[in-house]
């Protein structure tokens, strides 16, 4: 690995695993094996396999990569198992459908190296306009500025399955997602610990013919914004249950409106469930903000917990 270890910096070479979580990419993975062989030709190269029913295992087996099994359906989970078996000091994280480029990646363990960091993450541009669908393109985008919004730092591809992680960030990373979610929890995670991480580009190439793409533009769509509204709750509880309170004040008013008018004309309180509710909706108000204030608390101790777990994994220039 001397093409990619910056001198002075260690004389030891760092261990490498290409990690490729797969299902039914029997037509794309001996390719994809083949190619970061070829780039990172001392790197341990390690196929997952999530219950395929073609004959993705034997094609991985040939092409000479450890292949394991995960049998928990979902790329989340399969990239939990992952993260949790392999040891090693970079990891590339890698789809096993053929469109990410292998020659990135001595480039972006180069970054990861020479820049001391913890994530290096390939930001995807087409050769064509055809490659994205529009629906992905477009949420890619909507959902880059939410998380920017929510959390800080706008990443330009924050659904990239290409990534490569240094060893404290992955074995510190607790992993919630089951499924096309995890890059979306990896983003968040990193943002949350202000974890050092970069972006560079890369080719994004068609699918292999036999590949077919796994992914809902609706069902996983719908699964992002549940994590994304998950951890805006787990790390910022005063952002999210403050506008609970705001939304339940403004619904109290709103009732209560009507009825205090008639109250200050003739006197009296005609509409009594109306003002038991206004009064409700005002009382859930103040507990909830009361919530946001304690578990804004309880959030600052958890992400120093989680902070300090991550600074006990060694830096890259420590290995």
């Amino acid at each position: 690995m001397t093409d990619i270890l910056p001198v002075g910096l260690s004389k030891k070479s760092p261990r490498i695993a290409v990690l490729i979580p797969c299902l039914d990419e029997e037509a794309a993975i001996r390719s994809v094996v083949a190619d970061f062989r070829g780039v990172l030709p001392e790197a341990k190269i390690y196929v997952y396999d999530n219950g395929s029913t073609d004959g993705t295992v034997a094609a991985a087996k040939e092409a000479g990569a450890i292949v394991r099994i995960e049998s928990r359906r979902g790329k989340g989970n399969v990239v939990r198992r992952m993260f949790a078996d392999v040891e090693a000091d970079i990891y590339i994280m890698v789809d096993g459908d053929g469109t990410y480029a292998s020659q990135a990646a001595p480039t972006m363990i180069r970054k990861l190296i020479d820049e001391n960091i913890d994530m290096v993450v390939a930001t995807r541009t087409e050769a064509s306009s055809h490659q994205f669908r529009a629906g992905h393109k477009l949420g890619n985008q909507g959902f880059s500025k939410l998380i920017a919004a929510l959390f800080g730092r706008q990443l330009t591809d924050v659904f990239s399955g290409y990534r490569a992680m240094s060893r404290r960030f992955v074995k510190s990373f607790p992993g919630y997602s089951s499924g096309f979610e995890i890059e979306t929890e990896l983003a968040i995670y990193a943002l949350n610990l202000r974890i050092p991480m970069a972006e560079i580009s890369a080719p994004f190439g068609l699918r292999v013919e036999g590949s077919v793409s796994k992914l809902s533009t609706t069902r996983d769509g719908m699964r992002i914004l549940r994590v994304v509204f998950y951890y805006l709750k787990e790390i910022r509880p005063l952002i999210f249950f403050s506008s609970v309170a705001g939304v339940l004040a403004l619904a109290s008013l709103v009732l209560a409106y009507p009825v205090f008018i008639t109250y200050l004309g003739t006197g009296l309180v005609p509409r009594f469930p109306t003002a038991i509710l206004a009064t409700g909706l005002m009382v859930l108000s103040f507990l909830s903000l009361a919530c946001a204030l304690i578990l804004d608390s309880v959030a600052a101790l958890r992400w120093e917990a989680k902070r300090n777990s991550y600074l006990q994994g060694r830096t890259l220039s420590e290995q």
